[in-house]
C-alpha cells in the first residue's frame, strides 16, 4: 500500500514525455508561473505603513479607509467634492473596506469613489490586485474604473500622469491604460495608449507599474503589457521624467448624472521602492 501511494504521487508530479526509442520518461512538472509581478520580478517585500490589505471593517460594519495610509474624498468622513471635470461628486461614503477589501461604489445619481494615497516617491513600483462590474442596467453612461500615479504637486499635466489601469466601463475585456508625458500646459496631451485584450475585468487580476529612471513598465498578472521611454521633445520631457507620485484609486464621472451603477473592488494595494535610486 505504501508503494502504491509513493507511486501514484509521483504520476501526479510528472508528465510523460516520448522518447526516440518510443518509450515514455517521467519528467518533472513545471511549476506556474507567479501571478503577481512582485513575485515574478523579486520586488521584495512592500512598504508596510504604505501597502494596505484591506483586512479591516466588514460588509455589516463597513470602514472607513485607514487615515494614516490614505486621503478620504472631499478631504475628510463623510464629505463629497465635485468629480472629474466638475461631473458629479467624488464622496467618503462611496469608498469604504469591507472585510478583506476595498469597495468603491458609483451611484447613478453620479456620486462615486475616490481615494489618495499619503506617499509619494519619484520611482517606484505599485501592484494592486482589483475587479469591476456594472451593478445596474446599461444605459450607455458608464463610470471609469482606474489605478493612477498622479504628481505629488498636482501640477497637470505639466508633471505628467500615469493611467496604468482606466477602462471606459467597468468589467471590460480588455484591459487599457494611458501614461502621459509631462509636458507643456498649452500643448495637446501627450500620452501613450496601451491595451491587452483577453482580461475579463469583472473577475480578480493583479495590476502593476514600475517606473524607474530607465522606462514606465506595465504588468497584468505578472506578464508585462506595456514598456515606455524616452519620447522627449520640444513641449515635453521623457515620459519616465515625471517628478514625486503618489497612488489614486478612482471610480471616474465623465458624464454627470444618470449613469449606471457600479462597483470597484481592490483586494489589496502595494507599493514597492526600485533599489539604489
Amino acid at each position: 500500500m505504501q508503494r502504491r501511494t509513493a507511486l501514484a504521487a509521483l504520476c501526479a508530479a510528472t508528465v510523460l514525455v516520448a522518447t526516440a526509442a518510443g518509450l515514455a520518461t517521467a519528467v518533472p512538472e513545471q511549476p506556474a508561473a507567479p501571478a503577481t509581478a512582485a513575485a515574478r520580478y523579486d520586488w521584495g517585500t512592500p512598504l508596510p505603513e504604505w501597502s494596505d490589505e484591506f483586512d479591516y471593517g466588514s460588509e455589516a460594519s463597513p470602514a472607513v479607509p485607514d487615515q494614516a495610509k490614505w486621503s478620504l474624498a472631499g478631504g475628510g468622513a463623510g464629505q463629497c467634492w465635485p468629480g472629474h471635470a466638475g461631473n458629479g461628486r467624488r464622496c467618503d461614503k462611496n469608498t469604504r473596506v469591507v472585510g478583506g477589501l476595498l469597495r468603491q461604489t458609483g451611484e447613478a445619481n453620479g456620486d462615486s469613489g475616490w481615494l489618495a494615497s499619503k506617499f509619494g516617491q519619484r520611482y517606484g513600483r505599485w501592484e494592486a490586485r482589483v475587479r469591476s462590474q456594472p451593478t445596474g442596467e446599461d444605459n450607455g453612461r458608464q463610470y471609469h474604473p482606474l489605478l493612477i500615479l498622479w504628481p505629488d504637486s498636482d501640477a497637470w499635466p505639466e508633471d505628467g500622469e500615469y493611467d496604468y489601469l482606466e477602462n471606459g466601463a467597468p468589467g471590460e475585456g480588455c484591459a487599457e491604460a494611458f501614461i502621459h508625458y509631462p509636458h507643456d500646459a498649452n500643448a495637446p496631451v501627450q500620452q501613450e495608449f496601451a491595451q491587452r485584450c483577453g482580461v475579463d475585468l469583472t473577475q480578480w487580476h493583479n495590476i502593476g507599474i514600475e517606473w524607474t529612471p530607465d522606462h514606465v513598465k506595465g504588468f497584468v498578472d505578472g506578464v508585462e503589457w506595456f514598456s515606455f521611454s524616452g519620447g522627449a521633445n520640444d513641449v515635453r520631457q521623457c515620459i519616465q521624467c515625471a517628478p514625486s507620485m503618489h497612488q489614486t484609486i478612482q471610480l471616474d464621472n465623465f458624464y454627470g448624472g444618470n449613469l449606471q451603477p457600479a462597483a470597484y473592488e481592490i483586494d489589496w494595494a502595494r507599493v514597492y521602492t526600485v533599489d539604489g535610486v
